[in-house]
């Protein structure tokens, strides 16, 4: 059996360079790499164009990247919770391209696939649609979309093993589903890495085939976005 572990965080990132494109699973706070993100930010690698549903807070995630502008360029669907994504994004120093959700994940899996383009109806007519081709499907406008073209996929799991078999847990499994071996190399952060064979095959969500490295985070902060409570009576 090949093995996909590799020895630390920084055996990982091997091969990032400045000027990439980086794919970041996660969902607000949830499922994000921290481990790697961490890493990078102690790195010299800049001008970063960064693939993600959205850009952390402004002390966590890829907002600390942000913070020693180490990102070019942002490829997001929701940027609405970190201060200084608007700051830069607001005074031209952060290139933003702002996408649909759904198309946003898309991107992803028709990358993932091999699938070069699709069509899709989200976006048309307004200043998404500037610049793409656009066919009428049964009565509806549609505007074609691209698959993503990364360099690096980083994604975030709960479990893994040595050959790279994922199983992500909860609302985690988020982006980072579609977005493993969605990049030319996929790196796989995860809690707990098993020996081959410990996985049940059936709670498995992602095959090994899709990832070439795997390692096991050292800190994980269960953070929670915006608290809600209910007052004491």
């Amino acid at each position: 059996m090949i093995t996909k572990k590799v020895n630390s965080v920084h055996e990982a990132i091997e091969g990032i360079d400045s000027g990439m494109t980086i794919m970041f699973g996660g969902f607000g706070l949830c499922g994000i790499p921290e481990n790697t993100i961490a890493a990078l930010v102690n790195t010299s690698i800049s001008d970063l164009t960064c693939i993600s549903n959205n850009a952390g807070v402004g002390d966590f995630g890829l907002g600390l990247l942000l913070q020693k502008k180490q990102i070019k360029k942002m490829i997001s669907s929701y940027v609405g919770e970190n201060a200084e994504f608007e700051r830069q994004m607001l005074s031209g120093e952060l290139e933003v391209e702002l996408t649909p959700q759904g198309t946003l994940a898309e991107r992803c899996r028709a990358a993932q696939a091999g699938i070069p383009a699709f069509f899709t109806p989200a976006g048309y007519g307004t200043e998404v649609a500037e610049g793409k081709e656009a066919r009428e499907f049964n009565g509806k406008m549609h505007i074609m979309e691209e698959a993503f073209k990364a360099d690096f996929s980083i994604v975030k799991a709960w479990k893994g093993d040595e050959a790279g078999n994922l199983i992500f847990k909860g609302t985690a499994r988020n982006f980072n589903a579609c977005m493993a071996g969605a990049g030319k190399i996929t790196i796989a952060e995860v809690e707990e890495l098993v020996p081959v064979g410990t996985l049940d095959p059936n709670q498995i969500h992602i095959p090994g085939i899709m990832v070439q490295r795997i390692f096991q985070g050292e800190k994980f902060e269960k953070r929670i976005e915006q608290r809600t409570v209910r007052a004491r009576n």
